[in-house]
Order: structure tokens, then C-alpha cells, then sequence
């Protein structure tokens, strides 16, 4: 046999490689870090040398205990500064809030004993960490995981490591708490101790505030005890100093009204655009697809040509949103700051680690418009905060019922979905003067940009992203109802209005500053940024593909099979591609519904579109029963290894969804309904099912 030369060695290691990655589809390379993501400091020009050094960073600001957080909504991130200011404020604890991606962890069996560690995490999709969250998991789940001191698994490298967990999840997803859960086992198996029992939160059965509450209790006390820490009575200690800044405006070139940052407000935006810096993009196109009075749903498209955003059929699109013009008006109102709106202020940490939410100077209104989530849901513990700053007793013991109360609680605010100017206006007529702007900044979450399931295929329309929305609102009947309407999903529909030429539009009865800070998303633009999804169609396009997908959770579909058309007019083989899709009536909000009669000539016979009506007889019909009633089609489909999708309601239909998909494959099989079970999850695990859900 002839001798292998450098240069075959090479060829053939690389053809190995290549090999087993193509085979492996990732499965050894961890979980996939979001391609879209960047640095803030890309953005935003952050500070050169920061230090990446938690215990360093801790030692130089002096403190004891660092909160992690891993959050993609923001709720993980407003509950690690609450924990941080209540440990300060009850127990003396000198506390910092840390974003897990800013950190390396190579030296966390260094963490001293007499410090503590608490990690907030949310379990993101099908049990991935958040992507803020993934370097650090894949460190810590890492098999052949080392530390600064050399120590592996086996000498137990983090026996110093106090800590505790809680965790954020929804049961209506198959992985639910899945993060907290891995993480806490690696932490202990690495020897750390855990000073209390883990926490998790259920977004899905709506306790998620409940259960973070009844969880810290507990905590606390465990922690006293284990840290000799004496408990006090709490007072509030304001994280931000504000400052009203006389010598400038809102016109003033350096104030901040809504920009994103740095480069936005000096009219320079520049890539990569992210989840800190969006793209300031005009919408070429923008259309009504229910043809119903009094609902609504949004065909839109999106032109990032130019920008160098771009996209994989089955990825997300982030709008940024402003809030709506009626609620910023009541908020500023109740607080009495109508008056002073314009009021140039500055914002400063009063603690080294302390991270102000938005770029300053700016004003009150631009602060509570673009960055603050005022009309976000309310939790007791901020209720009860507020109770000192009441304008009169009558109105601080009523703050404080409520925020002792939870029954009361339940009654009176979660119930009505008040958002927190709402609760006040409802306590006292009187205006709350006395709180504290800082207060409301700590307490209330960073607005966040909306995820929505691009509708579009990247393979037909690289730089025009497609967004399907359904316009969202809330009536909440009572002896003063509510209506409670989607922030972003108005928003949106106000720039379809005034596309479409009004002059004033007001959907709904809001108006929003659509034309952006310093009229720079004139034109109608809005705010976008792309995130990874790997919600995708198999590489092969000859696989069969079966897709559930009612509603507006046909988003996604409509992509998919917008490829497979393409593919297929291309010359390419396709697979056979059926769609089970359900609305309320065919004359009322069956989307896309011309569309698809031109993608079956496109796709013939391999085009499949079975439908379900849920209000167009006596009995109403779901996709489920459509699954049940094609169970031959789709068994035959799903032994051809045809991969399985489903988008929309998490809570109700994707659970059935899968009940339903387990007994077809049981009775198609002969087998049991246990084996069925275990083949679904199975599916699942090899990502021959996928999903992409929201509850």
C-alpha cells in the first residue's frame, strides 16, 4: 500500500470530520449559539478591559452576594433585582446583579464560603438555556469540565460554592424547568452546596409570581441562618440617583428621546444589529388577511435589504415596540409628572454594578414610552412597595392589603390584568407625587422586543422578512372593565393604518409616536432584529413534512411551503407536504387562503391542506380530530422518517397535539399506548418532531 503524504492526511482527516458533522447534525457540538447575536459593546460602545472576573468584580465593589440571571423575556432578570434588593434591604447583603454571558466560570472553585451565589434561570423552547445563558451551561454540563485550580469532577472542585436556584418554566411544555434542574445537578455533583431547596416558577399555570414568592420565604431564612445574617426592617434604598437637568432639553443633541443607543442618536446605526441594537426598517407592505369586522390580523413585509440582517426560512423576527400614547399619558398622570414630561434628566448607578436600563440623559417620556414595560403585569411585591409613597393612610393600608392579600390581590388586580398606573388610579384618586421616579425604573421591567414566526421563506425573499400577527386584546368584563390591548400587535396595526394613508391613526382608541424618536422611523419604519430558531425544514427537501399549524401559528407553514414551492417549480424533488390547519370560519380568518390553491399547482399531488372549521357547524372541529381522522397518512409519512411540526397555542393544542399523535401511532402499530408514548418522545428527542410554541 502506498504511503499516506502530509497533504492525504490532511484531505482525508477533513473528510472525516465533515463527515461526522453532517451525520451528527450537531448533536456532539452542544447547544447552537444564536448566529444573529453580538456584543452590546459592538453596539453601544461599551468599556474596553471590563473585567470578566466575577470574583474579582465582586472583591473591587465589595460584595457577598452576586445574582445570576439567564432571561430571554426579562422576567428572569426582574427577578434576580428583586432578590438583590431585598437582600440588601432586609438582610444587609451586599448583592450584584450579573448577566450570566458577561462572566467566565473557570474560577468558581475559588468562590469563597463566606460569599453566596443565587442563579435565576429560565428554561427557553424545548429545554435550551436562554441565550444569554448558553456559555455558561455548556461549561457547566461539560463532560470533561476543569477548573483554575485543575480540579475536575472527581475531587468535588466547588465544595466552597454556596448557592441557591429558581428556576422559570411553563408545564405545558415537554421540558419544563429543564435548565434549573440540569444546572442545580451539576452544581452539586461538582460538590457545591445548596443552602436551600430550588425554586421553580410555572408560567403556565399562571402561579409564577405565587410561586417565586412562597419560594424566597424560606430561602431567606435558610440563608440567614447559613450567613449569620440578622434580619431588619426593610427600607427602600434607591438603586438609581435621578437628577433633572436644567441645563438641557429635549431638542439638545446629546439627550437621548427613544434612541437605542449611541449610534442611533447620532444618526449613525451601523450593524451587526441585534438584540441591543435594532435595525431601523421599512415596511414595504402591510395588509389586513381576516376579511371579519372587529378582528384583526396583519400581513406584513419587511425589507432588511442593505442592512446585513439576514435569515433562515423558520427563524424569528424581534419588533421593538412603543408603548401606546393613552398609557404613557395615564402613567406620567398618576404619578404627576404630566407637567414635567419633557424634563431632561440623567441617570446614574448608585452602586459600581448597578446597570441603568437605558441610555441618558433623556426624558420622563421618552424613559417611560420606549424603555419601560408600564403595561406589563403586577406583582404583590410591588404593590407593597409602593405603600410608604401613598398619598394618605386610607390608600397605604389598602397597598398594603394588597400586597399581603394574595386572594385580595388575585380579586382586585391579576384578575382585572391592571397595569401598575392602572392599580394606583384605582387606590386613590389623588396623585402619587411622593414615589420616586427610581422606584418605578428598578420595579418595572425593560421594555421587550416581541418574537414573531417569519412567514416567509429565505430561499424566495432573502432581504423581505414576512410577519402574520394577530391583533391582540383582552375584555375583561366587570363593574369597570377592562380592555386590555397587545402592545406590539396595535402598535404594528397603527403603522398599517397609516400606511394606508390616515393622517392620525388610532387603532383601538391608541395612538403611538410612530414616527419615532426624532421622527427617524418616518416612512413607516420600525425597529427589527433576527434571532436564530431551530425550528427548521429537514436539508432534504424530497423528507416528507407533516405541519400543524392553526391560527396565526401557520406562520412559520407558510414559509416552509413557499420553499417547497420554489424548490419544486426548480426542478428539485419534494416530499410530501401536508398541513393541518384551523380557524373559526372559512369567510371569516382562514389565512393565506388564495395562497395556497398557487402553491398546490406548484406542488401538486405532494401538496396536501386539511382543514378544520371551529365555528362553522354545531360541533366544533380541531386539527387534532383532522390528525385523527388522516392517522393512516400520517403514520405512513412518519415511518418514511417524515419530520412532524407543530406551531401556535402551547397550553391546549400542541399538547393534544401530542396526545393525539402518540395514539396514532399506537393504533396504526399494534402497540400500546405507552410504547406509542415513548415513540413520540423519541421523535422529539432526534428532532423529527419540532415545535415552536408560546403559551
Amino acid at each position: 500500500m502506498a504511503q499516506l503524504d502530509t497533504l492525504d492526511l490532511i484531505v482525508l482527516i477533513a473528510l472525516l470530520v465533515g463527515t461526522a458533522a453532517y451525520f451528527t447534525k450537531g448533536t456532539y457540538w452542544g447547544v447552537p449559539k444564536d448566529p444573529y447575536a453580538a456584543s452590546f459593546a459592538s453596539a453601544n460602545g461599551a468599556k474596553a478591559g471590563k473585567t470578566r472576573n466575577i470574583l474579582e468584580k465582586m472583591d473591587e465593589s465589595g460584595k457577598n452576594a452576586v445574582i445570576f440571571y439567564g432571561s430571554q423575556t426579562g422576567t428572569a432578570e426582574d427577578y434576580a433585582s428583586r432578590l438583590a434588593k431585598e437582600g440588601s434591604s432586609r438582610f444587609g447583603l451586599k448583592t450584584m446583579v450579573a448577566d450570566l454571558e458577561d462572566y467566565d466560570y473557570e474560577n468558581l472553585d475559588t468562590f469563597p464560603a463566606d460569599k453566596v451565589a443565587m442563579f435565576v434561570l429560565a428554561t427557553y423552547g424545548e429545554g435550551e438555556p436562554t441565550d444569554n445563558a448558553v456559555d455558561f451551561y455548556e461549561f457547566i454540563m461539560g463532560e470533561d469540565i476543569s477548573f483554575s485550580g485543575g480540579g475536575g469532577v472527581d475531587s468535588s472542585p466547588l465544595s466552597d460554592l454556596n448557592f441557591v436556584a429558581f428556576g422559570l418554566g411553563n408545564n405545558t411544555y415537554e421540558h419544563y424547568q429543564a435548565l434549573v434542574r440540569r444546572v442545580n445537578t451539576a452544581l452539586l455533583k461538582l460538590g457545591a452546596h445548596r443552602i436551600s431547596a430550588a425554586g421553580e416558577g410555572d408560567d403556565g399555570a399562571g402561579t409564577m409570581e405565587e410561586d417565586f414568592l412562597a419560594w424566597k420565604e424560606p430561602m431567606w431564612t435558610e440563608l440567614a441562618q447559613k450567613m449569620n445574617l440578622e434580619e431588619r426592617e426593610a427600607v427602600y434604598e434607591p438603586v438609581f440617583g435621578i437628577t433633572e437637568r436644567d441645563d438641557l432639553t429635549r431638542d439638545t443633541k446629546e439627550v437621548y428621546v427613544g434612541e437605542p443607543n449611541k449610534n442611533h442618536l447620532e444618526g449613525t446605526s451601523r450593524g451587526p444589529y441585534n438584540a441591543h441594537n435594532p435595525y431601523i426598517a421599512p415596511i414595504v407592505e402591510s395588509r389586513e388577511v381576516f376579511t371579519v369586522r372587529g378582528r384583526n390580523c396583519l400581513h406584513m413585509e419587511i425589507d432588511v435589504s442593505g442592512s446585513n440582517l439576514s435569515y433562515q426560512t423558520g427563524d424569528h423576527i424581534a419588533v421593538w415596540p412603543t408603548n401606546a400614547g393613552r398609557e404613557v399619558d395615564r402613567f406620567l398622570d398618576v404619578l404627576g409628572l404630566s407637567d414635567r414630561r419633557h424634563k431632561v434628566i440623567s441617570v446614574k448607578g448608585l452602586d459600581p454594578t448597578a446597570r441603568v436600563p437605558f441610555p441618558t440623559p433623556t426624558t420622563y417620556d421618552a424613559a417611560i414610552r420606549y424603555h419601560m414595560e408600564i403595561c406589563g403585569p403586577v406583582s404583590r411585591q410591588f404593590v407593597a412597595s409602593l405603600a410608604p409613597f401613598a398619598p394618605d393612610e386610607a390608600s397605604k393600608d389598602e397597598m398594603t392589603r394588597l400586597g399581603d392579600d394574595k386572594d385580595y390581590f388575585r380579586e382586585r388586580v391579576s384578575n382585572q390584568y391592571l397595569n401598575i398606573a392602572q392599580v394606583l388610579e384605582r387606590v386613590c384618586e389623588a396623585k402619587w407625587s411622593k414615589v420616586p421616579f427610581s422606584i418605578m425604573m428598578e420595579s418595572i421591567q425593560k421594555l421587550q422586543p416581541r418574537y414573531y414566526s417569519i412567514s416567509s421563506s429565505s430561499l424566495v425573499q432573502k432581504t423581505k422578512i414576512s410577519i402574520t400577527a394577530v391583533v391582540e386584546e383582552i375584555r375583561v368584563p366587570g363593574s369597570k372593565p377592562n380592555i386590555v390591548k397587545g402592545v406590539t400587535t396595535n402598535y404594528l396595526l397603527a403603522l398599517k393604518q397609516k400606511q394606508h394613508g390616515e393622517p392620525e391613526p388610532d387603532p383601538h382608541g391608541l395612538t403611538y409616536a410612530i414616527t419615532g424618536p426624532r421622527n427617524k422611523y418616518d416612512g413607516c419604519h420600525v425597529p427589527v432584529h433576527v434571532r436564530h430558531s431551530n425550528f427548521k425544514l429537514p436539508s432534504d427537501p424530497s423528507k416528507p413534512i407533516i405541519m400543524v399549524g392553526p391560527g396565526s401559528g401557520v406562520a412559520p407553514f407558510r414559509g416552509f411551503i413557499q420553499e417547497r414551492a420554489a424548490q419544486a417549480k426548480a426542478g428539485e424533488k419534494v416530499g410530501k407536504t401536508i398541513l393541518f390547519y384551523g380557524c373559526r370560519k372559512p369567510t371569516e380568518d382562514f389565512l393565506y387562503k388564495d395562497e395556497w390553491e398557487m402553491y398546490k399547482q406548484a406542488l401538486g399531488d405532494s401538496f396536501e391542506l386539511f382543514t378544520a372549521f371551529s365555528r362553522e357547524t354545531a360541533e366544533k372541529v380541531y386539527v387534532q380530530q383532522r390528525l385523527s381522522e388522516q392517522a393512516s397518512l400520517v403514520n405512513e409519512l412518519l415511518q418514511q422518517k417524515g419530520n412532524f411540526y407543530v406551531c401556535g397555542d402551547a397550553s391546549n393544542m400542541a399538547r393534544e397535539v401530542n396526545t393525539m399523535l402518540g395514539q396514532i401511532v399506537a393504533n396504526q402499530r399494534g402497540l400500546t399506548a405507552e410504547k406509542g408514548e415513548e415513540i413520540v418522545k423519541y421523535m422529539r428527542s432526534s428532532n423529527q418532531y419540532q415545535e415552536d410554541v408560546w403559551s
